[in-house]
Order: C-alpha cells, then sequence, then structure tokens
C-alpha cells in the first residue's frame, strides 16, 4: 500500500483527524452502523447482530479507522490487520459492490457526527482516503476469491452443506460433521483456519453469518466444528450457536462458505510447537495435533489447555490418544475448578502458568507458539511469551469474535 497515491494535503488533513477519531471514534462508527444498515436492510445479513449488539464491531471499526488516519504516510504498517480483514470479508462474501454502498454511509456519517468540524475539504480527502483503501481491500480479496475457486473441492460464496452426524463432546460443546450437499469434493485447508456458516434466526427473521474454528484436520471428507452453547449469566445470548443446539441434527442442511484465516499451523519450519488455549479455544488446536500427528509425529509439541472444570472439558482423551503416538511431545492441562476432575485428566489445578512451566524446562525456547481462547487468557498468555523471551515473529494469535486482542 502506497502513501504516495494520496497527495501531501489530503494526508495531512487524514491524519489531523487521528486524535478526534481515537477519543470519539466509537461514536461515529456506531452513527455509521445505524445509518447504513437502516438504509440499506439487505446487509444486516452480512453483520453478527451479537458483536452489534454488544458494541464489538463498532469499536473494532472505530480502531481500525483511527489507526488507518495515524498511518497514513506509511499505511503498509497495518497490512497484517487488512489481511485478517480480507479473510474475515472473503468468508462472509463480502464484495466489490458493496465498498460504494460502505463509503457513501461512512462519509456522510462524518458530516452527520463531526459536524461544521467535516468541512468539504475533510470530507474530500477522507473520500481519497477510503478510495485507496477500497481498492487494496478488493484486491486482497479477490484474490483470495480467485485461490478458494481455483483448488479441487474449492468454491466461493456460499454452498449448501448437510450435516452428516452430531456428537455431544460435553454438558456446553456439540460438534456437527458437515459433508457437501451436492456430493462434490472438499479442498484442503489449513489446520486452524475458520469457516462460515449462516441461518435464518428466527427472533430476527433474516440469515445470520457465524464464524467457527475447524476442530479437525483436513484430507476427512468433512468440516467439523465444535459449538459452545452460551448460557453463561451475563453472556449476550449466542443467537446462532444456541439456535445450533436447539433445532439443527443430523440431515439438517446449512449454508457455509470456504475455510478462510491467516491463523493456521506453519509446516514450512520443523520447530517445536506449543499450542496454547482456553476453554473452547481447543478448537484451532486440536486441528492442528490431529495434523501433526498424521504429518510429522516427530515434531515436539506441547500441549497447554486451561479449562474452568472437568465437566466441560473438551477433548482432552483425544488429545491424550493422539499423543501417546507422538514421542517427543506432551501435554499439561489444568483446570481452574479441580472438585470432580478424575484422575489422569489434568496435571494442575489453578490457571495456567507459563512462566512455572518455562522454570521446570518444559517449554523449548525455540518453539512457535499458538494461541488461542477468551481475551483475558489470551492477553495474559502473550505477556507471559514475551516475558520469557519468546519473538513476537513467533507468536501466533487467532482471537475468536471481532477486533483481535486488546492490549
Amino acid at each position: 500500500m502506497k502513501a504516495l497515491m494520496l497527495d501531501q494535503t489530503t494526508r495531512d488533513l487524514v491524519r489531523g483527524t487521528a486524535p478526534v477519531l481515537q477519543q470519539h471514534g466509537e461514536a461515529l462508527t456506531s452513527h455509521f452502523y445505524a445509518r447504513m444498515l437502516s438504509h440499506n436492510p439487505e446487509l444486516r445479513e452480512h453483520f453478527n447482530q451479537g458483536h452489534q449488539r454488544k458494541g464489538d464491531q463498532q469499536q473494532a471499526l472505530a480502531a481500525a479507522v483511527a489507526a488507518y488516519a495515524l498511518h497514513i504516510d506509511n499505511p503498509g504498517v497495518l497490512m497484517p490487520v487488512l489481511e485478517r480483514i480480507a479473510a474475515r470479508h472473503v468468508s462472509l462474501n463480502i464484495r466489490q459492490e458493496h465498498y460504494a454502498i460502505v463509503g457513501r454511509h461512512l462519509l456522510a456519517s462524518l458530516g452527520e457526527v463531526l459536524g461544521d468540524a467535516a468541512t468539504p475539504e475533510l470530507v474530500q480527502a477522507w473520500a481519497a482516503a477510503y478510495g485507496q483503501l477500497a481498492d487494496i481491500l478488493i484486491g486482497m480479496e479477490q484474490k483470495l476469491y480467485n485461490q478458494s475457486a481455483a483448488i479441487e473441492g474449492g468454491w466461493t460464496g456460499w454452498r449448501s452443506f448437510r450435516i452428516e452426524r452430531r456428537e455431544a463432546e460435553s454438558a456446553e460443546v456439540s460438534s456437527f460433521y458437515l459433508c457437501p450437499a451436492d456430493g462434490g469434493p472438499l479442498p484442503l485447508w489449513r489446520p486452524g483456519q475458520f469457516l462460515t456458516l449462516r441461518v435464518i434466526v428466527p427472533e430476527l427473521g433474516y440469515r445470520q453469518p457465524r464464524q467457527y474454528t475447524l476442530s479437525d484436520a483436513p484430507g476427512k471428507g468433512y468440516l467439523r466444528i465444535s459449538v459452545t452453547r452460551e448460557a453463561r449469566p451475563g453472556d449476550v445470548p449466542g443467537m446462532v450457536s444456541n439456535h445450533l443446539h436447539d433445532h439443527f441434527q443430523a440431515g439438517d442442511v446449512l449454508e457455509v462458505s470456504p475455510p478462510q484465516g491467516d491463523f493456521f499451523l506453519h509446516e514450512d519450519r520443523d520447530t517445536p510447537v506449543l499450542l496454547i488455549s482456553g476453554g473452547i479455544g481447543i478448537t484451532p488446536m486440536l486441528a492442528m495435533l490431529e495434523h501433526l500427528r498424521a504429518t510429522a509425529p516427530q515434531r515436539p509439541v506441547r500441549f497447554l489447555h486451561a479449562a474452568r472444570s472437568a465437566a466441560v472439558q473438551v477433548f482432552g482423551p483425544r488429545v491424550r490418544e493422539l499423543l501417546a503416538d507422538m514421542p517427543r511431545s506432551s501435554a499439561w492441562i489444568v483446570h481452574e475448578d479441580g472438585q470432580g476432575s478424575p484422575a489422569g485428566s489434568c496435571e494442575a489445578v489453578g490457571r495456567l502458568d507459563l512462566a512455572a512451566l518455562h522454570a521446570q524446562g518444559l517449554l523449548p525456547a525455540d518453539a512457535d507458539a499458538y494461541v488461542c481462547g477468551p481475551q483475558g487468557f489470551m492477553l495474559t498468555q502473550i505477556q507471559a511469551l514475551r516475558a520469557l523471551g519468546y519473538a513476537p515473529e513467533r507468536i501466533h494469535v487467532e482471537a475468536f469474535g471481532t477486533g483481535g486482542v486488546k492490549e
């Protein structure tokens, strides 16, 4: 991405809005989403209404807009973020024509929220800056669409999948095994990636997309997702997750977009692997472990996982079964509440403590670390890895939801 595509006056005007956007960006993006979805209600099917209600999407967009303004002279530093955005957009079937709609409402929102501060010159500058950003994302997304269409078994957009079977994994989690309704082949994907499905949510009266990490290795003839029922006090109910639990059984059909995502196992290296997860964040780690056992069983793996209790622990026996065939690998599972934990189901009670494991010599220093789980858990583990000297390029992170890990 080249800032020289914008003249100096335009860049100065856009950069000058960064402090305002950092302070008031969420008001702008909240107004933007309300405006756009009011004028173009058909776009509601592209946006997670759970994230809208909680304000996550508004916060994520506000941070992205402010970051773009701040780095307008060198927007290339945002490329990792843009790559993640592009993958999410492709998973939601965002197309080139949507950018004109978004741009129209974003520029109108600038004027309506900032008032007199949104001079014609400022709005014109942001129109040019948005045009540059849109062109970059459109190009990145088209490349991903082309890649999805070109590989054997690949597709773009939505494809019908039938639930072949459903299995309860714990009191909260069920796995759904999905096969193409057309009987066609599946593409290979990278362990750690996610898929997006959409269903009609009766409470809303329209379709909603949700992204779920694939919880098994590629090449098995199905796509498997493992879904948590959202029923804990204080949580915004998971409209789609709970709908899947309550209404979808073997034989039912879902619409699915191709696997995407920039969080995946790096197979171009033979470094040791740290798989660090909390709760349902175990799903991409299990996919990676399944794949490693099948393709590189000699590669050292430390599988580190934290669960609230044995009652909600998922895939523990499968993890140990896989590791039994991997002579240079081991597991360290902790239960925050150890009551009722069967013998051998966990190595410790309490919180996952990477510093303590490092002191015991259980963490290889030259490892690639993969981290997934709740926000607070992830931030704790990332900070611990940095304190232990792991290089940033060796720490790979996936955050469920939107906006990434907030530090």
